[in-house]
């Protein structure tokens, strides 16, 4: 037999229901916004992520998943979607648009990650990238719908962090202050962070190794070190989502490592998921297109790990299961009025099922009770020389013949006024 592969999970049929709740939620949020639907492929050249998400991080150098094409050019299953999304606003000029160029995007990313619970090599995202606009209210519009989204999933424990990285200038000033501060407590970091010390400072304050949470819990904010423009945009960020009633932390040690984020950053994490505790994050990207060869344009957006969102959705968020009609046909005559049965309600949008494997009226009624049935057709020879149906009420047992002709009208007219 073989297996499935580890760390790439099936979504069987009974979580299914879950899965289409939250994307139900996604598209609709984002419609309401007026996000529209971007569909980028699951592979891209290798230097487009190697670009965007930065050489040094463990995302390129460990956990991509590469692979040569028979040209001998180097692709890669996408690990975040905002690259490709990014590449389609360049190659595709979307920017030439006089409207709002803002998207969402549904669908799976591969990672080369130890497996454990959300956290997977093949794990799936939703996001939103909005272009062009530099006003904080785009930053308000764009943790709001986030912050919205997770809310209305019911899902639990949920808590907004934001900061702000300030522009270029601003981190090329404080990752001076910063790496003075870092070491004079080098000897109580891990080796990474020391590996970080030289390469990318700002990652020390993001590390969840306790020793050097500890040893940087003095360490200066960026916050503190940004210039009038930067904390006037910040501030303006925060009395938007003051004005939404958007609850928030400010959190000095949320960080980004690479040079074109900007400005506004955030994280919506959750105190059910143990140490990965993250749900959704986002943040300003303003350098990001410029970098990948477009023009200079302003983008935010984030991005939520939806398995984490599936293992923390309430029962309360599903939806109660479609009352269901069970044909239960057999016999010579009686089955193909079965078929034509099953036609005619499905036609009038009514969830009709049967079992073609049952051969007898014992064994369809079976079947109907594990399906579920609310309401069973019985259509037999008899029923079908009478030119009756007798039809079965799951709940209450209670049985009545009707017309064949007029019997998918009055299932109809039952379940709407049910």
């Amino acid at each position: 037999m073989i297996r499935g592969i580890k760390g790439v999970k099936d979504i069987l049929p009974d979580e299914a229901p879950r899965w289409q709740v939250i994307e139900g939620a996604a598209r609709r949020l984002s419609s309401l916004y007026g996000y529209r639907e971007i569909r980028v492929p699951v592979f891209e050249v290798t230097d487009l992520f190697a670009r965007s998400i930065g050489a040094s991080t463990d995302i390129v150098e460990k956990e991509m998943y590469t692979f040569q094409d028979r040209d001998g050019s180097s692709l890669t299953l996408r690990p975040e979607a905002t690259a490709g999304v990014v590449r389609a606003y360049i190659e595709h000029n979307l920017g030439a648009s006089p409207t709002p160029q803002k998207f969402f995007y549904l669908g799976p990313m591969f990672r080369h990650e130890r497996p454990q619970a959300g956290r997977l090599r093949q794990f799936h995202q939703y996001g939103v990238e909005s272009f062009g606009s530099t006003s904080p209210q785009a930053d308000v519009e764009v943790v709001s719908l986030l912050w919205r989204f997770l809310s209305e999933l019911g899902l639990p424990g949920l808590t907004l962090e934001i900061n702000s990285l300030g522009d270029a200038a601003d981190r090329l000033a404080y990752k001076a202050v910063l790496l003075d501060f870092l070491k004079q407590h080098e000897e109580r970091l891990c080796q990474n962070c020391r590996r970080r010390m030289g390469t990318n400072p700002l990652r020390v304050l993001d590390c969840k190794v306790p020793s050097c949470r500890t040893a940087t819990e003095g360490a200066p904010k960026l916050t503190d070190h940004l210039a009038p423009a930067s904390l006037r945009h910040f501030e303006e960020v925060l009395a938007g989502l003051n004005a939404l009633a958007v609850p928030y932390l400010l959190n000095p040690r949320l960080v980004r490592g690479l040079d074109y984020y900007t400005l506004t950053t955030f994280e919506v994490t959750s105190q059910h998921l143990g140490a990965q505790n993250a749900v959704g994050a986002g943040g300003r990207y303003d350098g990001l297109v410029e970098a990948l060869g477009g023009p200079k344009t302003p983008a935010i957006g984030f991005a939520v790990g939806l398995e984490r969102v599936a293992l923390m959705l309430p029962e309360s968020a599903l939806p109660g299961r479609a009352k269901m009609i069970y044909v239960a046909a057999f016999g010579q005559q009686g089955v193909p009025l079965g078929t034509r049965i099953l036609h005619e309600l499905r036609a009038r949008g009514l969830q009709a099922n049967t079992d073609y494997r049952s051969a007898t009226l014992k064994a369809h009624l079976r079947q109907a009770d594990r399906l579920g049935a609310s309401f069973v057709l019985i259509a037999g020879d008899d029923e079908a020389q009478k030119g009756l149906l007798i039809l079965r009420d799951m709940t209450s047992k209670e049985q009545q013949e009707i017309p064949i002709s007029t019997a998918a009208q009055t299932l109809a007219t039952r379940l709407a006024s049910a």
